[in-house]
């Protein structure tokens, strides 16, 4: 008889433990979820993709090795869809191996690449608002950046993701136009170039890019040129501003890709910076004026298997200070970058985007000689071994 109570009080109190369990849980989850059962098609149109560039980097300078070590070169978070009706849309991408800085002009983390929401007027137009890329033109700068292993130096010098408006136009297949009118920096007059006498901010420092497209002989030959003027500033009542063009080019033969960026950018205040690293140590502590920079950047695929791709990257870059303060210099030029990148690349899945990688970056600079006596500048060379996996591995 006691055996059988005992059993009954261990019945009752599994069955009290029980409903005290689902009070808990009825309390627990009474909320409603977040993303609810008649929402859940709306996941078909967004994307969430990892872009990621890991490995081993082998560093050396002047032939001599430095150091290595393991790194995630890229990490940039990107979320990306449609929210109504195929006329709402937007893309966030954040990048997780930048320094995380709100900038000073348009309150955004440095590390932000892309924040923006875009309105689909009709299937040929469309506005987008937001921080995005600046369409610079040009076939090195349209790659994704996980793909890049070294930027020539005006993209790698640059601010290429602002904040602003955007308007598009797509007529045909063959042809589609950007118009951008974005802010010109990221950061204060004053933090880019300093005090610079005579020289006085423009009260809106805006960035004006157009931008064309072309796709011709069925996408064997296409093109992205743009050009831009970014006002920054006034002097003596006249503008002082940044202009820059890219003409990129790309032709398809067989299993061939040639792809031709020519680069051009006149700068009233060097906004680029690398003429102001070579002078403003030795004569002033401020943005050296009246420079100009120009670049060929030459890339050449082969796709010697379905999984196996080869690729040299060639590319010059040259800095001028059309202001050097001694009149016996003739020319202008300061400074000259070669950069060599041949690579390999091997898909291991097919009709899958993940690939390994093997590349040696190499950068060769070279001065003048007048950067050498007046500024104290010597010739060097750096160069880089990588060996990793890249992907943009999309997990939604």
């Amino acid at each position: 008889m006691r055996l059988v109570c005992f059993i009954g009080i261990l019945i009752l109190l599994h069955l009290q433990g029980h409903s005290q369990q689902d009070k808990q849980t009825d309390t627990l989850f009474k909320n409603d979820p977040l993303i609810k059962v008649r929402k859940a098609e709306l996941l078909n149109n967004v994307d969430v993709i990892f872009n990621v560039q890991a490995g081993l980097n082998n560093n050396f300078r002047n032939g001599e090795y430095v150091n290595s070590q393991f790194a995630i070169n890229q990490f940039r978070f990107e979320i990306k869809g449609k929210v109504y009706k195929d006329k709402i849309f937007f893309r966030f991408r954040d990048r997780y191996t930048r320094d995380p800085e709100v900038q000073s002009v348009d309150n955004v983390s440095r590390s932000t690449d892309l924040a923006f929401i875009g309105y689909n007027i009709s299937q040929k137009t469309s506005v987008t608002i937001g921080k995005m890329t600046a369409n610079w033109g040009g076939f090195e700068f349209d790659m994704n950046p996980i793909d890049i292993y070294q930027y020539n130096d005006i993209i790698n010098n640059s601010d290429n993701f602002l904040t602003g408006v955007q308007f598009s136009w797509t007529p045909s297949t063959k042809n589609a136009y950007t118009a951008q009118v974005l802010n010109s920096r990221t950061k204060t007059y004053r933090e880019i170039y300093g005090f610079v006498p005579g020289v006085t901010e423009a009260k809106f420092p805006a960035a004006y890019i157009g931008n064309w497209s072309g796709n011709f002989a069925d996408g064997r030959f296409k093109t992205i040129y743009s050009f831009s003027i970014f006002q920054e500033a006034t002097e003596n009542g006249k503008p002082v501003n940044m202009y820059y063009t890219a003409l990129g080019n790309q032709l398809t033969i067989s299993k061939w890709r040639f792809q031709y960026d020519f680069k051009w950018s006149a700068q009233d205040l060097d906004r680029t910076g690398i003429i102001s690293d070579l002078v403003k140590d030795s004569l002033f502590s401020y943005a050296a004026k009246n420079v100009g920079y120009f670049e060929h950047w030459l890339r050449v695929t082969y796709l010697l298997r379905p999984q196996l791709k080869l690729s040299i990257i060639g590319m010059v870059s040259t800095g001028y200070w059309y202001d050097i303060p001694d009149p016996s210099v003739t020319s202008s030029k300061l400074r000259t970058s070669w950069g060599v990148i041949p690579t390999v690349e091997y898909y291991p899945i097919k009709n899958f985007n993940l690939k390994f990688y093997a590349t040696y970056v190499g950068q060769y600079i070279k001065f003048t000689d007048y950067a050498k006596t007046a500024l104290g500048q010597v010739n060097y060379n750096t160069s880089r071994v990588m060996l990793g996996i890249t992907s943009p591995l999309t997990v939604l």
